[in-house]
């Protein structure tokens, strides 16, 4: 091998491990490699930012801001009212939910399909009288199946799609994945409604469903402020300072039928009420030294929660969110909305510790308190998403016609060849800004940037394994291991390789590092390099076995009350299955 080469295999090394670890964002982890190959000079520095001008970077991109459009105007809203019927036998719950969910993620994002979805699911689930264990985890792979049926469902295809064009002079089209996507994707979907979920561990199907998961009126108190209290004259928040030994939060101040949040800075006055949330032995601590008097309970024992006034709101941190890795104490994010936090649940069990002490992960499901009327627009700016479904505003349902005629008009022009993919998309998402279907301020915001920030650095990292021939040292390496073996036999490998690899990778990156080896195995196979190309779309778009390997399945952990371990016992099976029905079907329409 030459030096190169040695470098960039460092490179993949350290980039893998990093990402397996987790500890930094993939983002973050990405750029720093891109850094690393042009600080070695394995990268042109003249070279270094071109992933970011990269079709498959800017469709992901433009597909992903179409994809807040559709969800924002309620495009699918009566696409997902179509399961609240089907809620008699399990299977056909299933069905219907994970069937959805695969529809709606053929032409959308797949966070997207499962934000929109996971309310729908929730409810239904309790309507059902079903834990939420037994539907989550199957429209999560629904929604990760659908992703396989055309070229925008996923990133793995665009990226697929794109690198056929540098190495066959043609990409792939819209609908080339489709009769490997949908066949696979259909197979998928049929195991997890009338075997999968049966899979899920029975100690998560009997975990409490949403409702139940707080049983926040044993924490409630009322307390009075009488006239030799220490707590007059002091804000709630001077309060909370004062006695921030104590692990007790103050929710809100009652005074006559006015309240007051704990950030409006009202001085408290004898007779006023004040509502606490903490165990019994902290409320107690906290009456004490503040010299309250504690109100009266219901029949249970129980202080009502109309007593507080305002609503409460279930939630959980969607990836990205600007709580995830901060802890309740440091974050003022959700006060400064006119919130309170009153508990958090992690992987279906409520947290009873240090409240103020707790970090904030993706698929933490929160219960807040506070106005309605605010929550939509508070939700959006903590970067999480409401476990009810959100009602939709009056001025944007007429426009959801209007947007699906221009995505429907992008998609045909792409198909018939009229444009190519990133500029029909691109003209799509001005179009949707100039008629006012998706504010300005709100374009960026549907981008996953960590996707595209770890598109963009490592493009070029790829390009660099094909023009330093790294690919065909790890190509070579593959065809030495297989000789003598039919290449149905290493088509396999290549697929379950890329699947395993996604299963603790991002699927972007996946599909950026094994496409080019792909590539090279066909060639010294003397085969044509599509089904090989479409072995590693399949892989990198099917992790399964483990929270980390998908945006999807971290976001369900927590709503869904799963244990990491939990995952493998679905999509084990699943995974063995997308390989057996996935591997005919593309030599069938892609012969070797």
């Amino acid at each position: 091998m030459t030096a190169d080469q040695i470098t960039l295999f460092a490179i993949l090394v350290a980039l893998f491990g990093l990402l397996a670890w987790g500890r930094w964002r993939y983002d973050v982890v990405a750029i720093l490699a891109l850094l690393a190959a042009v600080v070695a000079g394995v990268v042109p520095a003249d070279q270094a930012f071109a992933g970011f001008g990269h079709p498959a970077t800017i469709t992901v991109a433009a597909i992903l801001i179409l994809s807040r459009s559709l969800t924002a105007t309620g495009a699918t809203d009566w696409i997902a009212r179509a399961v609240r019927p089907a809620t008699g036998a399990t299977a056909s719950h299933i069905g219907v939910l994970s069937s959805l969910a695969a529809a709606l993620s053929a032409f959308m994002n797949n966070v997207g399909t499962l934000g929109l979805l996971m309310p729908v699911a929730l409810q239904s689930a309790r309507k059902a009288k079903r834990s939420p264990a037994v539907v989550l985890m199957p429209l999560s792979f629904g929604a990760i199946l659908g992703g396989l049926v055309t070229l925008i469902g996923t990133p793995p295809n665009i990226i697929i799609a794109t690198y056929r064009a540098e190495v066959a002079g043609a990409p792939f089209a819209m609908f080339d994945f489709t009769p490997v996507g949908a066949v696979t994707a259909f197979a998928g979907v049929a195991f997890v409604a009338l075997v999968g979920w049966r899979l899920v561990p029975a100690a998560a199907r009997q975990r409490a469903v949403s409702a139940e998961l707080f049983d926040i009126e044993h924490y409630i108190a009322e307390a009075r402020v009488p006239e030799d209290s220490a707590a007059l004259g002091k804000t709630l928040a001077e309060i909370e300072e004062a006695t921030k030994e104590i692990d007790a939060l103050l929710v809100a101040l009652l005074r006559g039928a006015r309240r007051y949040r704990p950030s409006s800075g009202v001085p408290v006055q004898a007779g006023d009420t004040l509502i606490i949330e903490a165990g019994p032995e902290e409320i107690d601590k906290l009456v004490t030294a503040l010299g309250l008097e504690l109100g009266p309970k219901d029949s249970e024992g129980k202080t009502p929660l109309g007593a507080v006034g305002g609503a409460l709101v279930e939630a959980v941190i969607a990836p990205r969110s600007r709580l995830e890795g901060q802890t309740v104490g440091s974050q003022r994010l959700i006060g400064r909305h006119g919130f309170t936090l009153l508990a958090v649940a992690r992987q279906g069990r409520p947290y009873r510790g240090r409240l103020k002490a707790f970090r904030f992960g993706v698929g933490d499901v929160l219960l807040l308190h506070g106005e309605a009327e605010r929550m939509p627009d508070a939700l959006a700016a903590f970067g999480c998403l409401p476990l009810a479904e959100r009602g939709l505003s009056l001025g944007q349902r007429g426009k959801a016609p209007y947007l699906i005629a221009i995505f429907a008009a992008a998609i045909a022009a792409a198909s018939f060849g009229l444009l190519s993919i990133p500029i029909a998309l691109s003209l799509a998402v001005v179009a949707t800004v100039l008629f006012g279907l998706l504010p300005v301020r709100e374009l960026y915001e549907g981008v996953d940037w960590p996707v595209i920030v770890l598109l963009g650095a490592l493009i070029p990292v790829g390009g660099a394994l094909e023009k330093t021939g790294a690919t065909e040292v790890i190509a070579e390496a593959i065809y030495q291991a297989t000789a003598g073996q039919s290449a149905v036999l290493v088509l396999v490998l290549l697929m379950v390789v890329t699947m395993t690899l996604s299963d603790i990778l991002n699927n972007a990156a996946t599909a950026v590092v094994m496409a080019p080896i792909g590539v090279g195995i066909a060639e010294r196979l003397g085969a044509s390099p599509d089904p090989f190309l479409m072995a590693v779309a399949i892989g990198a778009s099917c992790a399964f076995l483990t929270p980390i390997g998908h945006q999807n399945n971290a976001l369900i952990m927590g709503p869904g009350g799963y244990r990491f371990w939990d995952y493998w016992r679905m999509g084990l099976p699943l995974e063995i299955l997308i390989v057996a029905v996935a591997t005919p079907m593309i030599l069938w329409v892609w012969p070797l």
